[in-house]
């Protein structure tokens, strides 16, 4: 594991909040020069801190009206049927994260798409027909007041 020092720690602050700003204006903001703060920002990259850099789509403006948050249990316990769920995600553009997780079920999935008769048919179509799935419950959407991905 890459010790991170309070430097690090403000570079990364600033590209989750900005990842295109210019390498002279990153320098600026965290108070290095631009040498050093483009060495910096190639350690976090090669070490893997820096696992990449992603584009914020507005959900709105690409289609996506609806959010969910679902909860999933499996009928099994087993290696098997966790592989074979998974693959099953993998597989479904609409869910756009799973999480295995500890509790009463096993999957907690966030599910976008443009509306509720979408996420009806992915729950129904999708979801409903996988043979590993016990129990599903969904949580909609209403705002997101605070929303840090990337």
């Amino acid at each position: 594991m890459t010790e991170l020092d309070q430097i690090d720690r403000k570079i990364l602050r600033v590209l989750e909040s900005d990842g295109r700003i210019s390498n002279l204006a990153l320098a600026e903001r965290v108070g290095l020069s631009p040498s050093a703060c483009l060495r910096r920002v190639a350690v976090l990259e090669k070490s893997g801190v820096i696992a990449g850099y992603r584009a914020v789509i507005s959900a709105e403006k690409a289609g996506i009206g609806f959010t969910a948050y679902v909860t999933v249990g499996l009928n099994r316990h087993t290696k098997a049927a966790q592989l074979a769920f998974e693959q099953a995600i993998e597989a479904s553009p609409e869910v756009r994260e799973c999480h295995n997780i500890t509790g009463g079920v096993e999957y907690l999935l966030r599910v976008e798409v443009a509306d509720l008769p979408a996420y009806k048919r992915f729950h129904t179509d999708v979801l409903g027909a996988l043979p590993q799935v016990n129990l599903l419950t969904t949580y909609v959407v209403m705002g997101s007041p605070k929303d840090m991905r990337g």
